[in-house]
């Protein structure tokens, strides 16, 4: 086995690199999550975070709490405010990748799909999460089911 790293590995490497970054501009401030949509020449399509949408007040403290599930209803997840801001910006998405720091929900698998992502990379589902467990469980069905190339990092990648 050799040391060497590949090309396609160290593309693999920058693009977790940047979801991380991406994810630490995050308003929330219990889970930081960042998504990267790649075009087949490594071109960097869009990029989302989790957050609050645009011009909707991220300081009024009652929007973040997680215990009674108020965050889920202002909060979007950085893998669709990835797909929003390349639409928004009139950029396809067709034949794409995406790199997340976080395994996606089910919602965001749909929309994954929906916008014609071909491939997803990252890491594994967090087995603590009872509030996304059974969401994490229809992601991959249907990326599976959807032909959509999972690929799942070890935490130690980057």
């Amino acid at each position: 086995m050799s040391d060497e790293v590949t090309a396609a590995e160290k593309w693999d490497r920058r693009f977790f690199e940047l979801s991380h970054l991406v994810a630490s501009w995050s308003e929330d401030r219990g889970r930081k999550v960042g998504a990267v949509i790649v075009g087949p020449a490594n071109d960097i399509r869009a990029i989302g975070f989790n957050g609050l949408p645009r011009r909707v007040d991220a300081e009024l403290e009652v929007r973040h709490a997680r215990e009674n599930g108020e965050k889920y209803y202002w909060f979007e997840h950085a893998e669709r405010n990835a797909i929003y801001n390349a639409a928004r910006s009139g950029i396809g998405t067709e034949g794409c990748r995406m790199y997340t720091n976080l395994f996606p929900c089910a919602d965001c698998t749909r929309g994954i799909i929906q916008s014609g992502i071909v491939e997803l990379n990252t890491f594994a589902a967090p087995e603590a999460d009872e509030v996304f467990k059974r969401s994490f469980e229809v992601a991959r069905v249907m990326l599976s089911e959807a032909g959509v190339n999972l690929r799942v990092f070890p935490p130690d990648f980057i």
